[in-house]
């Protein structure tokens, strides 16, 4: 049975309680989030054919030591790389490596920076040249399922309604939604309670309540939602090989709602949209 701490009582550690943070934490995790965010926003100029995933991975190391972040992802649990990329059938936790992008490529950019001890997580889609229109379809749907979980983000909600409002539309599209993975409680912690599913019933779970700081961030198959783990210990591929899609914000529960942390300065946080070209 979940309970619930005031998060400056609480020791640094998931002790399965549910940390509510102040107002001033909510300021850390917004700046921790942003940067995050400008740096995915970054990558979109990146992203096109003939580039390589490990490039992108060293300009997210970059772009943190220049902005005193670390990547919380680099050396966790002995994973060598700063960011995860997961490339079109890949689920999640896609390592980077030098194989260059090809035209209609579509890939998971995850980031997470530990800025000033707090974390900042979210992934985005991103499509290199042209992409068919299979894939254009399940990225679209993916943010929609992601804003859809988001939406049902309020206090008294339980848990459960956001996993419902993301089956929901991601089956009625006759796709598929991954429960090997789930979001997780975020903040001074990378991994925290509760566990955020992506699939289940309204009444499940626990109760939101305003402070509560998690990630939501959904993986939809085009086929169905068996995953595998590959030799590597870490990449998860869909069992069928169908493309895999994913979209990940972090948000806090207000009293009235919720904020979303990792929005995209530049608006680029939604599929579809064009670069804004230089002046």
């Amino acid at each position: 049975m979940n309970s619930y701490i005031a998060a400056n009582d609480a020791p640094l550690k998931n002790t399965g309680q549910i940390k509510l943070y102040s107002a001033a934490d909510f300021d850390g995790m917004r700046a921790a989030s942003q940067l995050t965010a400008r740096c995915l926003d970054e990558v979109t100029h990146m992203v096109k054919p003939g580039v390589t995933t490990q490039e992108i991975d060293e300009f997210v190391y970059e772009y943190g030591r220049q902005n005193n972040a670390v990547p919380a992802t680099l050396n966790y649990r002995g994973y060598p790389y700063s960011s995860c990329i997961s490339l079109n059938h890949v689920v999640c936790h896609g390592m980077p490596g030098p194989k260059p992008l090809r035209n209609g490529d579509v890939l998971n950019v995850d980031i997470t920076f530990v800025l000033d001890g707090w974390h900042g997580d979210s992934s985005r889609m991103y499509i290199a040249g042209q992409p068919k229109r299979a894939a254009e379809r399940l990225v679209d749907l993916t943010y929609d399922c992601l804003m859809a979980g988001i939406d049902a983000v309020k206090p008294g909600n339980r848990m459960g309604a956001i996993g419902a409002a993301i089956q929901d539309l991601a089956e009625r599209e006759r796709c598929s939604v991954v429960r090997d993975f789930c979001g997780h409680g975020l903040g001074r912690l990378f991994h925290d309670a509760p566990n955020v599913l992506h699939y289940g019933r309204t009444d499940e779970g626990v109760e939101m309540r305003p402070g509560m700081i998690f990630t939501i961030e959904p993986m939809i198959n085009l086929g169905k939602h068996h995953v595998k783990i590959l030799k590597d210990g870490w990449t998860a591929v869909t069992r069928d090989r169908s493309l895999s899609a994913q979209f990940e914000h972090s948000v806090g529960v207000t009293e009235d709602g919720c904020e979303i942390f990792t929005t995209s300065p530049a608006g680029l946080h939604k599929p579809g949209l064009s670069v804004p070209k230089a002046a």
